[in-house]
C-alpha cells in the first residue's frame, strides 16, 4: 500500500471508529471495540476494498498510534478522540507537572472566554512535551502551544487519563490553568 492509500485508509478508519460507525452498519461495545471481521466486512460491503494485511499495515504505520489491536488480534478500536460515547476503561493518572495544547490563533479567543474544552470530543487532548502540541497545532495553520500546569488542576481535584498512544485526556482546561503565547 502507497502513502496515499494508507492515510486515506487510516482517515476513513478514523471517522468509523471515532465518530461514525453507524455509517456502514457497525455497532461498537461499550469499550469502543469492534471485531476486526466485522469491520473488515463492512468496509469491504460499503465499497472500500481492504484485507486484514491492509488494516495491520495501516494500524503499524500511523505515526499517531491512533488504533489499538486487543490482546487476541481479533478486535480493534480507536485509542481516543471519540465524539460518540464510550469508555476506553482508562484510569485516572497523576499528570506531569506541564502538559501542552496546540492550537491556532484563530482559537484564541474561545480560549480566553471557557478555557479548553473538548468541543464535539469526549475530552480535552494534551501533549507531553511542547514539540509534540506544535505538530498538532500546525494541522490547521501557523502553531499556538499553550501551557497548562497540569500539577495545580491535578492537587485541585481534575482527573488526567493517558490514552493507548499517549495522549493525555481531561474534561476540560479551566482558562485559569492556561499559560497563552506572549504576543497572543
Amino acid at each position: 500500500m502507497d502513502d496515499q492509500q494508507m492515510v486515506r485508509l487510516s482517515k476513513r478508519l478514523s471517522r468509523l471508529l471515532r465518530h461514525q460507525p453507524e455509517r456502514i452498519g457497525l455497532t461498537l461495545d461499550a469499550g469502543g471495540w469492534v471485531a476486526i471481521d466485522d469491520l473488515l466486512a463492512a468496509l469491504n460491503a460499503s465499497g472500500t476494498q481492504v484485507t486484514r494485511a491492509d488494516l495491520d499495515e495501516v494500524v503499524a504505520r500511523n505515526n499517531k498510534r491512533r488504533y489499538a489491536v486487543d490482546p487476541t488480534g481479533t478486535r480493534i478500536r480507536a485509542s481516543q478522540g471519540h465524539t460518540i460515547d464510550v469508555d476506553l476503561g482508562l484510569r485516572a493518572t497523576p499528570p506531569p507537572a506541564v502538559l501542552w495544547h496546540g492550537t491556532v490563533a484563530a482559537a484564541l479567543p474561545g480560549i480566553r472566554e471557557h478555557g479548553l474544552i473538548p468541543m464535539r470530543r469526549n475530552h480535552v487532548h494534551l501533549s507531553a512535551d511542547e514539540a509534540t502540541a506544535r505538530v498538532v497545532g500546525a494541522r490547521r495553520g501557523r502553531p499556538l502551544v499553550i501551557r497548562v500546569d497540569a500539577a495545580s488542576m491535578g492537587t485541585d481535584g481534575h482527573e488526567f487519563f493517558i490514552s493507548d498512544n499517549g495522549v493525555w485526556l481531561t474534561e476540560a482546561v479551566p482558562q485559569a490553568y492556561l499559560s497563552l503565547p506572549a504576543g497572543s
